[in-house]
């Protein structure tokens, strides 16, 4: 089945049969490989992106619901929400091993866009469904702090 994405700001036109999805057509069919594979069953958040401005786990996510949809992976956020979290990540060096921080990332940039001013607690609600293997969940939490104070500036 043939489809058009908004993939990172430009009109991708994509091929791939019904049910497949939409993190194998990021990866494999358009060769963008900082999204990653995780578990497969949307429970770890690796696969994050954004698809009309949410996130949502695109290895559950299928592609023959997305004709028209403008998706945004790690290698295409832009936002000011997204650039105070990649200041923040650099700046309290969260990343230990990194596999997960993609879908860190872009969950943290969804919760911000959404809500600029989290506590604690709504940062650990929002981003529960993210497991990270190195367990730097305090460091994730603190720089989804420093981002929102990084916004507020």
């Amino acid at each position: 089945m043939a489809l058009t994405l908004n993939l990172n700001g430009t009109t991708q036109e994509v091929e791939a049969e019904p049910g497949t999805p939409l993190l194998w057509v990021i990866r494999d069919e358009l060769k963008l490989t900082g999204t990653k594979f995780g578990c497969g069953v949307a429970s770890c958040g690796a696969c994050t992106v954004h698809v009309n401005g949410e996130p949502v786990r695109s290895c559950q996510t299928y592609i023959e619901d997305l004709d028209g949809a403008e998706v945004t992976t790690i290698e295409g956020i832009t936002s000011k929400e997204a650039k105070a979290v990649q200041q923040a990540w650099v700046e309290l060096d969260v990343v230990q091993c990194g596999y997960c921080q993609s879908g860190q990332i872009m969950s943290a940039v969804g919760l911000l866009t959404e809500n600029p001013k989290p506590s604690v607690d709504e940062i650990n609600d929002y981003m529960y469904g993210n497991a990270c293997r190195c367990a730097t969940y305090q460091r994730i939490r603190a720089a989804v702090q420093r981002a929102s104070e990084i916004l507020e500036a």
